[in-house]
């Protein structure tokens, strides 16, 4: 063995242990919220605009649609629809037009406006 390939372990090692030391030290980002959304009255437009036909929604009578994803743990998730970081902005973005974000997604566009999109978001941020 020469001088260069014994060093290679060493200098792998610590390389790992810095970045498992660095990934140890940061802490996870808080929730993502909607502080002036009503989660109570997100639940009950999720019912009115009938989410639950496509999605499992915890906290929502008869949520049990298996087309979409189930929506279980979304405030604990970090990407929506696999395309958006998950924060406030990008989630009411896809509730009001999944078009614009993602051409052809199976999620329609139902017409959901702006205020009703904030307290759907607000409830879906209590499922974590």
């Amino acid at each position: 063995m020469n001088r260069r390939t014994r060093r290679l372990p060493r200098w792998l090692g610590l390389g790992l242990l810095l970045a498992v030391a660095g990934c140890a030290s940061t802490q996870p980002p808080p929730p993502p919220e909607v502080r002036a959304g009503q989660p109570g009255r997100g639940a009950d437009l999720i019912a009115q605009y009938g989410c639950g036909s496509c999605h499992t929604i915890p906290g929502i009578n008869r949520a049990d649609g298996l087309v979409g994803p189930p929506l279980t743990r979304f405030g604990a998730r970090s990407y929506i629809a696999g395309e958006l970081v998950n924060n406030a902005d990008n989630l009411q973005r896809w509730i009001v037009d999944p078009q614009a974000v993602e051409p052809g997604t199976a999620m329609p566009n139902l017409g959901i406006p702006a205020i009703d999109a904030q307290d759907i978001a607000a409830y879906l941020y209590t499922l974590d």
